[in-house]
């Protein structure tokens, strides 16, 4: 890249930074204006210009731009949940999210611009990287929408206790409630509940709810509304069951908010502490050269481009892995196009398609099985043919990018031979212009050997030699003593040998195939330490199936299929085992419950299946469960120290993950080529001292 075409790019990316902040700021001033004015015009004509259409029209601008379509619609898929069939608020809370994302993005790419300009290979890597943070940012604000809800939530099941004493009547408290105009977003939930309840078929609608319900906690509330509507209310000890249900499902909501708040506290720094390493590979490479001048070799040549490599592809897996560990529920809902996703597009060409199922172990095979639970394991949403696609496609890629790094590195080398200066001695501190003037002096007379002597076989010290006593190639030489001329022949073949040397290599080929087959299985470690990190969470889901019992086993008419269906309906980690005991309810109560316990491993599902056993065949779900009811207290106690233990372990993995880079950039980029090429350095002088 020639210094021309940087400065156009760096004129144009700030001068777009420019136009957004401008638009940011006028976009803000004119929201602070928006209430007064409103407030000073109320019943007259609205202004033209407002925030909101402008934000209409950049969803329209990214929904025509390639690049941005996916994000737009991505966030379409989080928020059109949360803003019920409101086309106009999810077009404008999409397009405020992503203006704001790249708000942050954009000063990103400057700095990157800026410190890597030089370094053309690790500018492009960075730049790439700039996607996948892309997502972070994402993602960090539309859980903010997410996290924003189950607050409200707590705020609207207070008010709709106060309602419900007032009209008695659960529908009609729902509707009175839903009138409060300062928890909007719950207002809109509560008003499509109202709806449910209402409407000519109420359990077939309520299963249509169930699809696009934020949480699982409005799911619940839903369903308990249904049944008090449908069965009627009841006493237990003096107060409203359905109140007492509102209670369990408000106290199951404040520890969620404690265990997401301490999970974004603990992870708020780490996705910036991994990320940070990349920032600073110039900016560390620029400092040790200008402090100890004799590891520019190492920082420009090979050897430190192959460790920048290393420690990016370090930090980029550190980073997902970050992101997958802080996963803190609010992400339940799946944002891909699991209908018509790019790898389903390519299953559909049959030359593909024929190369991809060669692949695929075939149906009924020990390996299939295996794949088949693992992603029955980690809640993949994903076909078998898709996660062949993805390993199939990084393979390619990872084994294509990975000969053209080793190409590029091959390229680096033979270039710091032909421009880096020539020094005779190790030099500490900064080179002087005067001894850099000096060693290209002698980079150069070294050029015009090397290329009069590269495709000599069998060359000789004193074949050089000869050549600089008669000057046929310059007439450096020509008046220098025999040593000099020998030291300079000597250095003239030590850098002939290592022009000759750079070459694609059978070993860097197969260097090359090794990360192949990294990448190759990348996905399936993927879908592994998803597994592991479900098995943390599979204690807190055990104990939501107990609030979700606690709150079904005093209404009239619940039997023990009813609550698998709810199980099954909130069910997470063990949703497969639930639905396979559903489907051979009707074959037999008991057997099917007995088939569940052989799939699970879990012992504290496992009591819940036997308390569900003996109320099929000896004594009634309220019995059979009484203990959830007379040690509620423990159970709550002991929920919240599984969220401490939780938050705790996820802490611990995080900050060996997110810190894995910075050790790997001040270790493996700093400490130890200084430490390693200095005492090299001072060995070789100390040699040279001692011969003379």
């Amino acid at each position: 890249m020639n210094n021309d075409m940087l400065k156009y790019l760096l004129y144009g990316v700030a001068g777009l930074f420019a136009v957004i902040i401008a638009t940011y700021v006028i976009l803000q001033k004119n929201n602070k204006e928006k209430k007064y004015i409103n407030s000073l015009q109320q019943g007259t004509k609205k202004s033209k210009f407002s925030t909101e259409v402008i934000y209409q029209k950049l969803y329209l601008f990214y929904l025509k731009t390639p690049f941005l379509k996916r994000y737009i619609l991505k966030l379409r898929r989080r928020l059109e949940i949360v803003n019920i069939d409101d086309e106009y608020l999810t077009r404008l809370e999409a397009a405020k999210i992503l203006t704001r994302a790249f708000l942050i993005i954009i000063p990103i790419t400057i700095a990157i611009i800026v410190l890597t300009y030089k370094n053309a290979l690790l500018m492009s890597m960075l730049l790439i990287f700039e996607v996948f943070l892309l997502d972070t940012f994402i993602d960090g604000m539309v859980d903010k929408i997410d996290n924003n809800l189950l607050k409200q939530q707590i705020n609207f099941f207070s008010e709709i206790r106060h309602a419900y004493h007032e009209f008695n009547m659960v529908e009609e408290a729902i509707y009175q409630t839903a009138q409060d105009d300062e928890n909007p977003e719950m207002s809109r939930q509560a008003e499509k509940i109202y709806e449910v309840l209402i409407s000519d078929d109420p359990e077939s609608e309520l299963e249509k709810y169930y699809d696009v319900a934020p949480n699982s906690y409005l799911k619940e509330f839903a369903g308990v509304s249904y049944l008090t509507k449908e069965f009627g209310d009841r006493k237990v000890d003096g107060a409203s069951l359905y109140l007492k249900n509102l209670n369990n499902i408000t106290q199951e909501m404040q520890l969620e908010i404690l265990k997401r708040d301490k999970l974004d506290y603990v992870f708020q720094s780490l996705s910036v502490i991994a990320i940070v390493p990349m920032l600073c590979l110039e900016p560390i490479k620029n400092w040790a050269i200008s402090q100890f001048s004799f590891v520019e070799s190492f920082y420009n040549g090979k050897n430190g481009m192959l460790v920048q490599i290393l420690i990016l592809i370090a930090t980029f897996v550190c980073y997902i892995l970050t992101r997958k560990l802080k996963d803190n529920g609010s992400t339940a809902m799946n944002t891909k196009n699991t209908e018509n996703p790019w790898q389903e597009k390519l299953y559909r060409i049959k030359s593909i398609k024929k190369i991809i199922d060669m692949f695929i172990p075939k149906e009924g095979t020990k390996e299939s099985r295996k794949l088949k639970t693992l992603m029955k394991d980690a809640a993949s949403k994903d076909k078998i043919e898709w996660i062949y696609i993805n390993r199939i496609m990084l393979c390619i890629v990872a084994f294509i990018v990975s000969v053209f790094i080793f190409g590029q590195l091959h390229t680096i080398t033979i270039n710091n031979v032909y421009e880096d200066p020539t020094t005779t001695y190790d030099i500490i501190g900064e080179m002087s212009e005067k001894d850099r003037k000096k060693g290209m002096e002698i980079t150069k007379s070294d050029n015009e050997y090397i290329k009069y002597f590269k495709d000599k076989k069998d060359l000789k010290v004193t074949d050089i030699t000869k050549v600089m006593t008669q000057g046929k190639v310059n007439k450096d030489y020509v008046d220098s003593t025999d040593g000099d001329r020998k030291v300079a022949a000597e250095r003239i073949i030590d850098k002939i040998a290592i022009v000759n040397s750079e070459y694609l290599g059978w070993t860097e080929v197969l260097g090359a195939m090794v990360m192949a087959m990294i990448a190759y299985m990348a996905p399936v470690w993927m879908l592994r330490f998803q597994v592991r990190m479900r098995t943390l969470e599979m204690e807190d889901e055990v104990m939501q199936f107990q609030t979700i019992i606690l709150m079904l086993m005093r209404i009239e008419r619940v039997n023990v299929e009813i609550i698998l269906e709810w199980l099954e309906r909130y069910a997470n980690i063990f949703k497969d085992p639930l639905s396979k005991c559903i489907n051979n309810y009707e074959a037999g109560p008991w057997e099917a419950l007995e088939a569940m316990k052989e799939d699970v491993t879990y012992q504290e599902f496992i009591r819940i299946i036997e308390s569900m056993q003996a109320a099929v065949e000896k004594i009634p779900i309220q019995d059979a469960f009484d203990e959830l009811d007379t040690e509620r207290d423990y159970y709550q106690a002991k929920r919240k120290e599984s969220n401490e233990r939780l938050i705790s372990k996820k802490g611990m993995i995080g900050k060996a993950i997110g810190f894995t880079p910075m050790i790997l950039l001040f270790v493996g980029y700093l400490i130890v080529p200084l430490v390693f090429i200095g005492l090299t350095s001072m060995t070789t002088s100390f040699s040279s001292m001692t011969s003379s």
